[in-house]
């Protein structure tokens, strides 16, 4: 316990200090956020800090001894550090959707545990992995909302890892939790500084799989419903956007100001505004998971979240999607810009 402490401790501080550090050479190599900027350069250099401090810091506790990752732990860490990666490279360079979602399925592949999930629950691992790391890079689309969204995510999956007696799952988490606080220092409103691809990715993927590690021989049914808990804001800002642009006959890899973030901002509501009521609602989603999982909740609690979620995704799909004429789509933070036509 003192360890993890301490290992949290020193994740805050390094990202803080190490995403600061990245700006100005971010700025320099132009790894900004191409959607803002029309309005000021906003350099990605949070995301690099938070990976590399969340691997270094896990992997000091690896090589020292002091804290072991344990079985498939120390696998998960490599593959998300190729996650990262690919989402830096990502950033650097415009990659095709499909290079990132077929990336991190592989990276996914490597990690599932087969033997506690069996080949067809492990296959569903993967896609879920996948579509969890997809929709925490689609809330990368306000200031501070995904850092808020993973730090609690992570919280409530390291407890579910806590009672499992995964206790290097559960360092490996409260590590990730701080390196993303430190980010959210420089990510609140207004931003200093962004998540990007790589962070957004590296993040929904370690907390997806980590989930997917702690339910590994558990039953599907019980295990999808803990797993839909501790992601459902990602899953209904994933779904919101999905139905919004089949309904509307739009691409959907085209960019659009119809995530959440935006329609809550149409509503009235600031930006962090946004971040706290949509934090407030990852909250009492991942609690819920996380008493399903220990057993303190019945199973059809999940049904209040899945209700929950699709009231909220069916009232925010009937809203505008556009808000007049605007320019090219912006993340979410003072003013809202939109694109027109």
């Amino acid at each position: 316990m003192l360890y993890g402490i301490a290992a949290a401790s020193a994740a805050l501080l390094l990202a803080a200090v190490l995403t600061a550090l990245l700006r100005v050479p971010a700025l320099r190599a132009g790894i900004v956020d191409r959607r803002r900027q029309r309005q000021r350069p906003l350099p990605l250099s949070g995301g690099p800090a938070v990976a590399a401090v969340t691997c270094l810091v896990a992997a000091a506790g690896q090589w020292t001894g002091v804290a072991p990752l344990g079985d498939g732990v120390g696998r998960l860490l490599v593959a998300g550090a190729g996650v990262a990666v690919l989402g830096l490279v990502a950033d650097v360079w415009r990659l095709r959707a499909r290079v990132l979602v077929a990336g991190t399925a592989v990276a996914a592949a490597w990690v599932v545990p087969y033997g506690g999930t069996g080949v067809a629950g492990g296959v569903l691992a993967v896609g879920w992995i996948v579509l969890a790391s997809l929709a925490v890079k689609g809330l990368d689309q306000a200031d501070g909302l995904a850092g808020t969204v993973g730090v609690v995510t992570a919280f409530g999956a390291g407890l579910c890892a806590a009672a499992e007696v995964m206790d290097g799952l559960a360092v490996l988490l409260s590590v990730a939790a701080a390196a993303l606080t430190g980010f959210l220092m420089h990510n609140w409103h207004p931003a200093r500084a962004g998540l990007g691809a790589c962070g957004a990715l590296f993040t929904g993927f370690l907390l997806s799989s980590a989930a997917v590690l702690t339910r590994a021989g558990y039953g599907f049914v019980p295990s999808a419903g803990v797993l839909f808990c501790l992601g459902a804001v990602p899953a209904a800002d994933f779904l919101l956007v999905v139905l919004a642009r089949l309904l509307g006959r739009r691409p959907l890899l085209r960019r659009g100001p119809d995530h959440l973030a935006h329609r809550l901002r149409r509503l009235g509501l600031t930006p962090p505004g946004v971040v706290v009521l949509l934090g407030a609602g990852a909250f009492a989603t991942v609690l819920v998971g996380v008493l399903v999982h220990t057993g303190w909740a019945g199973g059809t609690a999940v049904l209040w979240v899945a209700g929950g979620g699709a009231a909220v995704v069916a009232v925010l799909l009937r809203g505008p999607v556009r808000a007049g004429r605007g320019t090219a789509p912006a993340q979410v933070t003072g003013r809202l810009r939109v694109r027109s036509g």
